[in-house]
């Protein structure tokens, strides 16, 4: 049972580090407009841009700078700690 739980943890913490490079290559993207218009641009979009909206709704572009993407970075990295957390609790209290 504990490799099974090993395995869904390292899981989830890919699938986190992944999306979290999906993000960054969608914000670096952004300094050139014409690559959002490619057809990888517009795949990551459909895939990041219902995450970052939920943070553009409470923070407001300062100026010209966005800095929702930072603060959404910031959260899957709390969400990643959260859920190894959660899992070592798990782990721990099985054996």
């Amino acid at each position: 049972m504990i490799p099974i739980l090993f395995a869904i943890r390292n899981f989830v913490e890919q699938a986190i580090s992944i999306y979290s490079l999906l993000l960054i290559a969608y914000i670096l993207m952004s300094w050139v407009p014409s690559m959002r218009e490619t057809g990888f641009g517009k795949f990551l979009g459909k895939i990041v841009e219902p995450y970052l909206s939920f943070f553009r709704k409470f923070i407001p572009p300062l100026g010209m700078i966005d800095i929702s993407p930072i603060v959404a970075i910031f959260a899957l990295r709390f969400i990643s700690a959260g859920v190894r957390n959660v899992f070592n609790m798990i782990i721990n209290f099985i054996s």
